[in-house]
């Protein structure tokens, strides 16, 4: 067998075990400053990922590191307190590993989020911007021998983004009046917060946000065949000014994220009745 299929049944299994062999509809991955989503979840399980066998530790500002298991907006609902990253030092196979626990768990589909910086320039700090498409300049998580037992060898990126949920969350928004930005998600490998010279370029070739995660865990997904929906919390605008004053910093990102994590989940709460 795949090491890389043991650790995932390994992992799935340990989970099974913990919530009494139930099965989750919906899976969810909460980013930087965005854990009041969790809050919101009647939980029936936590499990930290300390704990999940062949699961890394979560070490990025702002993130728990644990797996919840509930109920919301009721459906039964697994959500990521943190993720795992790249600029970590984890190999891609770890990075993603939760996504695909995900998948064999039994989700359909996948809500991920994330605090990004705005290149767009007309956006400000506090938007919300769900992810129409994204460009991936990390390395591709689905390189190297593919694993059949989960998709093909060529997954089609088309609508990587599921354009009939994404449809959904502008109704939402519209009818609760919560203002939300629609945009292409950038994703590097940090953790350098990028250069002016890099925003302008990521502005050249059609980015409206950047950040350091959520695309291979979507790249991942996808090939699970798995229906995805995104959405940013914009937490600092980017620089495209050498002489800026105005410095990237950690801290404030968690800070403007959480700020807006009451809009970004009542649009993820209804969102995910209607699923």
């Amino acid at each position: 067998m795949d090491t890389r299929v043991k650790k995932i049944r390994e992992a799935a299994a340990f989970i099974k075990e913990n919530i009494g062999g139930k099965t989750p509809e919906v899976g969810i991955i909460l980013g930087s400053g965005l854990g009041k989503l969790g809050d919101a979840i009647e939980a029936e399980a936590v499990i930290p990922y300390a704990k999940i066998p062949n699961f890394a530790k979560s070490t990025a500002i702002g993130h728990k590191g644990n797996f919840i298991f509930g109920k919301l907006a009721g459906k039964y609902v697994c959500a990521m307190q943190g993720r795992f990253h790249f600029y970590e030092g984890y190999a891609m196979d770890q990075v993603t590993l939760p996504v695909r626990v995900m998948a064999a768990l039994g989700i359909k589909t996948l809500f991920v989020s994330n605090a990004a910086g705005g290149l767009n320039q007309s956006f400000s700090v506090g938007d919300l911007m769900i992810i129409r498409d994204h460009i991936n300049l990390m390395p591709n998580p689905l390189i190297g021998p593919n694993l059949d037992a989960f998709g093909e060898r060529f997954p089609d990126m088309t609508a990587a983004y599921d354009l009939d949920l994404i449809a959904r969350a502008e109704k939402i928004a519209k009818k609760a009046k919560i203002p939300v930005r629609k945009g292409v998600y950038l994703g590097n490998t940090g953790p350098s917060y990028e250069t002016p010279a890099e925003v302008r370029y990521y502005i050249s070739i059609g980015a409206d946000a950047v950040g350091m995660s959520t695309v291979p865990e979507v790249l991942v997904a996808r090939h699970c065949g798995i229906p995805v929906f995104g959405m940013s919390v914009i937490t600092n605008v980017s620089n495209t000014d050498n002489a800026s004053t105005v410095l990237n910093d950690g801290d404030d990102v968690v800070r403007a994220a959480d700020a807006a994590a009451d809009r970004m989940c009542a649009i993820f709460q209804k969102l995910i009745e209607t699923i």
